[in-house]
């Protein structure tokens, strides 16, 4: 009689710099979560997701974005990336190659929940829904793609008189160059665009 082992599927992993350089990108070979998992407080981490809250434990870990194939973790700044890069690395890994879980179910549902309390995307009158449709389509088109790339999420949040309100996430959270970002890049490819938009503002979580 023959028994076969279970062997764990390979992780491969790898760290990306971001702009922010209390950030870091952790890039992996599997798909972790299919959308974007910002988790800012402890409490919330291990209320919805087993992989943030384990790396909560660590003390130097501030702040935890998941997201697609990578997890973006920002450190207290008192920490070097010198002496926590490799630990972090080699226990993601790990934790991944024993295919723990990564996010709980209902977690999409539990945001949509609150952004919808909190009043996200509803913060604009009915005579501006379509400039907000042309503003949401030019973000995801132009912008996301970019500030996914450097570990991060931009998701719009209100309208109104001119001005459009984004949220920033993960690594474009709190990173220094986010407001030269913010308005050399996206204010600026807005306003020519959509003569409508007058200024380009973020709002600090």
């Amino acid at each position: 009689m023959s028994t076969t082992t279970a062997t764990k599927r390979p992780v491969l992993l790898y760290t990306e710099q971001t702009p922010n350089p209390e950030t870091l990108k952790f890039v992996t070979n599997r798909m972790l979560y299919s959308g974007t998992a910002e988790f800012r407080e402890e409490e919330f981490a291990r209320e919805w997701s087993p992989l943030a809250a384990a790396l909560y434990d660590f003390a130097y870990v501030k702040k935890v974005y998941i997201a697609n194939n990578y997890v973006t973790i920002t450190k207290e700044f008192n920490y070097s990336w010198d002496d926590i890069m490799l630990k972090l690395k080699e226990y993601v890994k790990t934790y991944l190659e024993d295919n723990r879980p990564i996010i709980k179910d209902g977690f999409a549902e539990e945001v949509a929940r609150i952004e919808e309390a909190r009043g996200v995307s509803y913060e604009y009158s009915e005579d501006e829904a379509e400039t907000v449709a042309q503003i949401k389509e030019l973000i995801d088109t132009y912008v996301k793609p970019a500030v996914e790339m450097d570990g991060g999420n931009i998701e719009f949040k209100s309208f109104h008189e001119g001005i459009v309100t984004v949220i920033m996430q993960g690594a474009c959270s709190g990173c220094p160059s986010s407001t030269v970002t913010l308005k050399s890049g996206i204010e600026q490819m807005l306003k020519r665009m959509m003569p409508q938009v007058k200024e380009v503002v973020q709002e600090m979580g």
